[in-house]
Parts: C-alpha cells; structure tokens; sequence
C-alpha cells in the first residue's frame, strides 16, 4: 500500500498487515482543541496514573535531605557514609537510565513503568528494614534504579498518548509531580521519623501498579511492534469512542513505516549527522540542568540553610517546598501558549540571578559583612533559584527529550540523556558538601556561570516544539532524514 506524507510527492509504503483498512470512527479535531471533554479524559486519566511513577522520583531524590540527622544518629553513620547514602541514589539511576530505552522498547511503556514500580517497592523496604549502612544502600541503589527509568519511560509515555495541542501541559505533569513528592517529602520529614517517611515512597508504587491495569498501552509503541488492533483500540480508546482517528494513526504507521526503512539503530548511530542535532539538544539541556547544582541545593537544602546563619534548616526547606509547587503549575499552563524557548530562557536567567544572590549571601558572611543580613539574603536567592528551576528548566528538557527523537533512536537517545541527567545528578550531589567545605560562596558562583552559559545555549541551539506534532518536530530536527 502507498501514501503520500502532506505536500510531498514521496511515496511511503505501508505494510499491509499495519495499513488502516477502514475509518477509525470520530472527529480527532475535537480533541485535539479539547472541545470534547469526554474525548480526553483517559488521556488525562493516563496520565494521571502514569506520573505517580514522576512522585515516586521525587520523594527518593528529596529522602536525604529531612533524614539526615535521624538516620546519622539511630545508625551511627559517619558523614561520609551519609554522603555516599545520599549520592547512590544517583549512580542507581544512572543504571537505569542505561536500561531505560531496551527495556522500555521491549516491555512497552507500561511494562518499563510496572517492572521498575515493582524495584522501588523493593528498594524501599530494604530502607525501612535497615540496620546499617549496607542494607541502606543496597534500597537506595533499588529505588534509584526505578526513577532512572521512570524519569525517561513517564514522559515518553505522555507524550506519545497526548494529542499536540495539550502535550506540553500534560507532559509537564511529569515535573509537577516530582516536585509536589519532592515537597511532600521536605514537609512530611519534619514531622516523622525516617522509616515512617519510607511510606511516602512506597504507597505512590502500589498506587501506580493498580493504575496501570486500567489504561491503555502507547500505540505508537503498538504500532512500532506490529501491533495492529491493539493500535487502534489504544487509539480508540485514549481519543474518544466518538473520534475519527484515521488522519492521525494513518500518520503514526507512515511515519514508523519510514523509520522501519532504515537501518536498526545502534549507539554510533546516535552521533550520525542526521541525528546529531537532537542528542546535542537534549544532552546538552539536561547538562546545564544539573550542572546549575540544582539536585546538591535539593539534597542537602537543610544543611545550606544552617550554613547561611539559620537556627534550623526546616523553615527554608519548608518554603522552599510551598513555592516549588504553584510555580510547576503555572509552568504548565503557560506552556502551550508561551512555548518552550521563552520559558526556558526565563528560567535560566532567575537562575543565573538565584545563584549569584545565594553566593553574595556566603560572601558576606564570610567576610563579617552585614551578618545579620546573610540568612535573609541567602533564603531569597534559593527561593529565586527554586522558583525559576520550577518554572522551566525541571520540566522543560524532560518535555523537549520526549519530542525530538524519530522513534527508532527514541530508545537510544533518550537513554543518553537520561544518563547525562543522572550522572550529572551524582556528580554535584556527590561533590556539594565537598565543594561547600573548601568555598562556600565559590561553591554557588560557579554554579552561576554555569547558568549563564545555559542561556546561551538555549538562545543559540534549542527550538521551539510547542504546537507541532511529534513526527513534524523530528522531521524538522532533520529535514534529511525521511528523504
């Protein structure tokens, strides 16, 4: 069978056995502008399910900040030890971050998202059971294993069930909810002990797990795989029983027939021409998303507090907590209407200031300047920094990754920016506490800078997504690819 894509006179042939045989009743339109709110609602159902995977991320990066000095004190853990507690969180996802693309191509979306919600559950009980450091670990290696694959399969998974006009909201849910487990997390700490804080963690997997036996598999991983019926029941069902989705999954198999005309990806391919562009963009964003010190502000936001002249570090973390949350809210409203660039832009500016503000603070307290000032100054430029992370750069290049792959490389590049996005975490949460004990104040002007740079790059390198489908964004990264 043969088509033609849009104003292009080359011809894609479909395999038969994946070619639409008859209308696939209902009116796509409808939900793709959202008149029909019926037609979107297992959409947002699905999403709904899929982002307490994004909670359960939140709350493993945001465990050791609230615990440390209980879990120091009932295990008797060194600092060192402690560090290494904090960090391996890290390292454990970055495992999984290099799994995340063969077993989320080979389980499916729901597969990878059940298989790790069953690891973190392990991960957390060996927590909650610890009696030493050794046990400790070992749960922590766990639980980062499964956000390392959550944080690439959720927003993959969103993206690819979400018609264009919401899929920039929908897949910002992804960060929202890692911030509100994040906060949730800051909060509940403060009030509980360590182990009882395990269940914040462990609940969102059992939750997650039920969930998923009620929503439908991506179908264009259906379609990817041959799947056909279950395609366009998936299809059916996450655009309405009343939907005419033959446009749209006509474009979904001529796209993935193109892709299957190619050669099977490997890693070397990642850094062929034609699929240069997209990793640099989504490597690079995911490196100055770390590379600000956003995960040592996160894991050890208690300790800096104290540092910056505050009696106790719970009412910074406690703020730091309500404010994350209305900004990620207003972050994806506005992004389908502002687009991505304008956010991103904004976003690393407020970093750049948050920074700079936070360093001025330990640089006057250091120097005896203006003491009493310190500690107000040092909560403003961390709130500032928070503020405008939320705003943007948490959610947006988890938003940009799950756009710009063709979805033959989707497995491979996305896997390359999650590790980026991991081993970037490990190497400032690990190095912070180091970098605070030889500078204080040059600890957060080099993250400064690095923010800046990140301006430049998102001015120069990145595009705007917001508005265009999948296959129109990938097309466009490489116009050459599909000729």
């Amino acid at each position: 069978m043969e088509e033609t894509t849009g104003d292009s006179e080359q011809k894609i042939s479909i395999p038969e056995d994946l070619a639409i045989k008859e209308p696939l009743i209902g009116n796509e339109s409808l939900c793709s502008k959202g008149r029909n709110g019926d037609s979107n609602w297992m959409v947002i159902f699905s999403t709904t399910v899929a982002v307490w995977g994004s909670f359960v991320f939140g709350v493993a990066v945001g465990f050791s900040s609230p615990t440390q000095a209980q879990i120091r004190e009932d295990l008797n853990l060194s600092l060192g030890e402690f560090s290494v507690f904090g960090s391996i969180v890290t390292l454990g996802a970055l495992v999984g971050a290099v799994a995340s693309g063969r077993i989320t191509d080979l389980l499916g979306r729901k597969g990878a998202m059940r298989s790790s919600a069953i690891v973190c559950i392990i991960g957390w009980l060996a927590i909650y059971f610890a009696k030493g450091p050794i046990t400790l670990d070992i749960g922590r290696i766990c639980t980062g294993y499964g956000v390392g694959v959550f944080s690439y399969v959720v927003p993959v998974f969103i993206a690819e069930i979400a018609p264009k006009t919401l899929r920039g909201a929908l897949t910002t849910l992804n960060q929202l909810f890692i911030v509100i487990g994040l906060s949730m997390t800051y909060i509940i700490g403060t009030f509980v002990t360590w182990r009882m804080l395990v269940l914040t963690g462990l609940i969102p997997c059992i939750i997650l797990l039920t969930g998923l036996i009620f929503i439908p598999e991506s179908p264009r991983w259906l379609a990817k795989v041959g799947r056909q019926n279950e395609f366009e029941n998936s299809l059916r069902k996450l655009r309405g029983k009343d939907a005419d989705v033959t446009q749209e999954a006509t474009e979904i198999l001529e796209y993935i027939a193109t892709i299957d005309s190619l050669p099977k990806a490997r890693i070397q391919d990642a850094f062929h021409r034609q699929y240069i562009r997209p990793v640099t963009v989504g490597v690079g964003l995911m490196f100055f998303q770390q590379a600000g010190g956003i995960n040592g502000i996160i894991f050890y936001a208690s300790e800096i507090f104290k540092s910056a002249g505050f009696a106790s570090g719970s009412l910074g973390t406690i703020l730091m907590a309500c404010f994350q949350v209305p900004l990620t809210i207003l972050a994806a409203v506005l992004m389908d209407r502002s687009g991505r660039r304008p956010l991103l832009m904004i976003s690393a500016s407020g970093l750049f200031l948050g920074s700079f503000v936070t360093a001025m603070s330990f640089f006057l307290k250091s120097h005896g300047i203006y003491p009493e000032l310190t500690p107000g100054l040092a909560l403003t430029g961390i709130l500032v920094y928070i503020g405008s992370f939320s705003i943007g750069m948490g959610a947006i290049p988890w938003v940009i990754m799950s756009e710009i792959f063709p979805i033959n490389m989707k497995g491979i590049g996305g896997s390359l920016v999650t590790i980026m996005n991991w081993f970037g975490s490990w190497a400032v949460s690990y190095s912070f506490n180091f970098l605070m004990s030889w500078n204080s104040y040059g600890t957060f002007f080099i993250y400064s800078s690095m923010c800046a740079l990140a301006l430049v790059f998102i001015f120069k390198v990145v595009p705007e997504t917001k508005g265009r489908t999948l296959e129109e964004i990938q097309a466009s990264m490489n116009p050459t690819s599909l000729k």
